[in-house]
């Protein structure tokens, strides 16, 4: 009977470090957004000619998401992003959004993640491109912040907004060099606390020119094009050789995504084909980007999981981590994957929203529905979207034709902000030149 009672005595003591192992410690979180990357960019999505050797490295040594959705442009996506709610919610809809006189998401109206995490006792910090969500990363819940202050040529600038202020450099820097350096220094200044840092990287992002690592000798034009994505990869690489010079590795979640799909004249192929639709399409390449998340010890290595992921579900799946509670009377659309970094089946989503503008879609396994009720067959996408005529309906398309519009009147998009169209613009060049005349931009 003795025996019993310490046998029973020592598991009641093992209990407390048995939860405890199974519940790790808030970890330090990094959100990478690549810009303009589809997954064409990536090799271990299967790209023929882009080669993403650290990339690959971070998704070997954690999950990889087959089928992540964010929006087709990068100001809706960064919206998404900040206040884990769709943009018809938000007014953060097109490119225009950083507008404070129409329609953009305002950090007065949203909960967001940083400063979420932040009341949790995260130190908060953001790197890289930023001016589409509007007002200033700081009035968005980020304690520091480096980011350019034009709205192209950024690569060798030599002017920066760095926690409010302008600073130069000088000349012959290379703008993500800067960026990064920045990122390093607030890691190793925050290493002994829990920290998320958003780093929005301004790779692949056109004009496209030549990188630090260039020949001086190569090509304009396209024929940089792999010197950025190269690029982009080494800082990947750097950044996480030096979370393990830190020793934080195994205490850091990683996550690596892109805004939108590739741009311009710039996809390329996976296994021979090419991707439905680029940047700015509302077709599969335009919003499907790729989805890594590393944290050793925690996330399954070499995963590949084909659950639905939407931009929205970055807030839930770090609050959750962080330990906390999103205000209960607010709507998020949000919705955690946590449970799938932890190597755990999770509740995942049956489908995702996507908007641009006045125009949107929810996508789920095998169908897509947009907003004038159009039905196309997704089984062989990303490559091809076939439309299905409702006079054309098998019983599985009929099924999922039911399904999406019953989704999309719960939704009422309409109902909600759209205005994309040339309010924004006029308002969006008016505010520009009125920055301009000022002699800066807003961060």
């Amino acid at each position: 009977m003795k025996l019993r009672h310490l046998i029973l005595s020592l598991a009641i003591l093992a209990a407390p470090a048995a939860a405890s192992a199974a519940s790790p410690a808030k970890p330090n979180i990094i959100f990478i957004l690549a810009d303009d990357l589809g997954l064409d960019g990536v090799s271990c999505y299967g790209a023929d000619k882009r080669k993403t050797p650290h990339i690959d490295q971070l998704a070997a040594s954690g999950t990889r998401f087959e089928t992540c959705y964010a929006a087709p442009l990068c100001g809706p996506s960064r919206s998404v992003l900040m206040t884990g709610r769709y943009a018809f919610r938000t007014g953060g809809v097109t490119n225009q959004s950083w507008r404070a006189d129409g329609p953009g998401a305002l950090s007065k109206d949203e909960q967001p993640v940083a400063k979420l995490l932040k009341q949790g006792g995260y130190a908060t910090g953001m790197a890289g491109k930023w001016r589409q969500v509007g007002e200033t990363p700081r009035d968005w819940g980020f304690d520091e912040y480096t980011t350019d202050p034009t709205a192209g040529g950024w690569f060798w600038q030599t002017t920066h907004q760095k926690n409010g202020e302008e600073v130069t450099v000088p000349q012959g820097t290379y703008a993500p060099d800067f960026i990064q350096d920045f990122t390093v220094d607030f890691i190793r200044r925050h290493k002994d606390r829990p920290f998320f840092f958003y780093y929005p990287m301004h790779l692949v992002h056109g004009p496209i020119l030549r990188t630090a690592d260039s020949k001086p000798d190569a090509a304009r034009g396209v024929d940089y094009y792999d010197d950025n994505i190269a690029y982009m990869d080494k800082q990947v690489g750097a950044l996480v050789a030096e979370l393990e010079k830190l020793g934080l590795r195994e205490k850091t979640l990683i996550m690596f995504s892109a805004d939108n799909g590739t741009a311009l004249s710039y996809p390329a192929t996976i296994g021979g084909r090419m991707i439905n639709g680029k940047k700015a399409s509302m077709l599969e390449g335009g919003s499907r980007v790729p989805l890594i998340a590393s944290w050793p010890g925690v996330t399954p290595a070499g995963k590949v999981s084909r659950d639905i992921v939407n931009f929205t579900d970055m807030l839930a799946t770090f609050t959750e981590l962080a330990g906390v509670k999103p205000p209960a009377d607010f709507t998020y659309d949000s919705r955690s994957i946590a449970p799938q970094l932890r190597g755990e089946k999770g509740t995942p989503r049956e489908w995702a929203y996507v908007q641009l503008g006045a125009k949107w879609f929810v996508r789920e396994q095998g169908w897509k529905m947009n907003e004038g009720g159009e039905l196309f067959d997704m089984s062989d996408a990303p490559f091809v979207e076939k439309p299905v005529a409702a006079s054309a309906d098998t019983d599985a398309s009929k099924a999922a034709r039911a399904r999406l519009t019953t989704v999309l009147a719960d939704l009422n998009p309409a109902a909600g902000k759209t205005d994309g169209g040339g309010g924004a613009k006029k308002a969006g060049k008016k505010g520009e030149r009125k920055m301009k005349k000022a002699g800066k931009n807003k961060a």
